[in-house]
């Protein structure tokens, strides 16, 4: 198949451009700095000889938007909107504009459309959107505004000849350097990734394996659309989650952090608590109700992977550093 991912050099992009690339496919990566012959040039926003690369295309996964990790300033939170609408805009119109338009065109979208909660899960059935719920900061109502914008803006696409699915992934776990997983460890390693704020905020994450095989997944089904949590069935609250994770790489303590300390490690880092604080309690319940078979759906044996894989990257890395070092 021939598949297109704009915005496809991020850590979910690069994620399925070497899964699919290993599996036979041919991507096509639509990026703003191309650097590969499969990478084409495109500004996000603006139809241009990039939409060529869209006619005839059999999938297109559209991944594109500023990234989340980074404070949440009203100058960003507007790039954020700006980048996830107008990109998923132009893709509709690039596929509206086709002689031969894809079969499937995937939308990212987010878990955190769903309402900060403890007391249940939210599948797509029953789940409750958030932006209205109380005790939390006014701006977590901005970030659920940028979701379902996102999502409106795929649904309204004239497209009729190409089915829509709306991705509402949690946050995709893999080794790779500068992934969440990645920050996560080393606040384990550092002895820093204990309880925040309590621990009692729900985690929701997919392995990055599960991830691929879930988009895999959704291009074969034709009769799947509209939106899909891409989710492992069991999100934990933070505090269980760190704690397995510190097991797994055998550090044996992880320091609490009040909100204030969180806030202030977010502020050095120059991210965002909602990420940390924000309670995702996100089941995949079309995918299960589908017949998709998760490989990692217990964080035990997914952070057991992630965590040796982490560990062989970085040996690798060692050796790697070792040869040139002596010439």
């Amino acid at each position: 198949m021939k598949i297109v991912l704009p915005g496809g050099t991020g850590q979910v992009g690069t994620i399925l451009d070497r899964a699919l690339s290993a599996a036979g496919h041919e991507v096509v990566v639509l990026t703003r700095r191309p650097r590969r012959p499969q990478d084409v040039a495109w500004d996000g926003a603006t139809l241009g000889p990039w939409a060529g690369a869209v006619d005839g295309a059999d999938v297109v996964v559209n991944l594109a938007g500023r990234s989340v990790s980074c404070r949440y300033t009203p100058e960003n939170l507007r790039a954020m909107m700006d980048s996830r609408v107008d990109s998923t805009r132009v893709v509709g119109e690039a596929i509206a504009a086709a002689r031969r338009p894809p079969k499937v065109w995937l939308q990212m979208s987010t878990a955190t459309v769903y309402a900060h909660r403890f007391d249940a899960a939210n599948d797509e059935a029953t789940g409750v959107l958030g932006g209205t719920e109380g005790g939390v900061p006014d701006y977590w109502a901005y970030s659920v505004e940028i979701a379902k914008n996102w999502e409106r803006t795929q649904a309204e696409a004239p497209t009729p000849n190409t089915r829509k699915v709306a991705l509402r992934a949690a946050m995709v776990m893999s080794p790779d350097r500068g992934g969440v997983f990645d920050v996560l460890l080393r606040l384990a390693r550092l002895g820093l990734g204990g309880p925040v704020a309590g621990g009692g905020q729900y985690v929701s994450w997919i392995h990055d394996e599960d991830f691929v095989r879930a988009v895999e997944f959704l291009i074969a089904r034709e009769d799947v659309a509209g939106a899909v949590n891409l989710a492992a069935p069991g999100p934990l609250p933070q505090r269980e989650f760190m704690r397995v994770l510190r097991r797994t790489w055998g550090v044996p303590v992880g320091l609490p952090a009040t909100r204030w300390m969180a806030e202030a490690g977010a502020f050095v880092l120059r991210s965002d608590t909602e990420l940390l604080l924000k309670s995702r309690r996100v089941v995949p319940g079309r995918l299960r109700d589908a017949g998709f078979a998760f490989a990692w759906a217990g964080w035990e044996g997914a952070a057991g992977d992630l965590v040796r894989r982490a560990r062989a990257a970085r040996a690798g890395s060692g050796r790697l550093r070792a040869r040139v070092g002596g010439g």
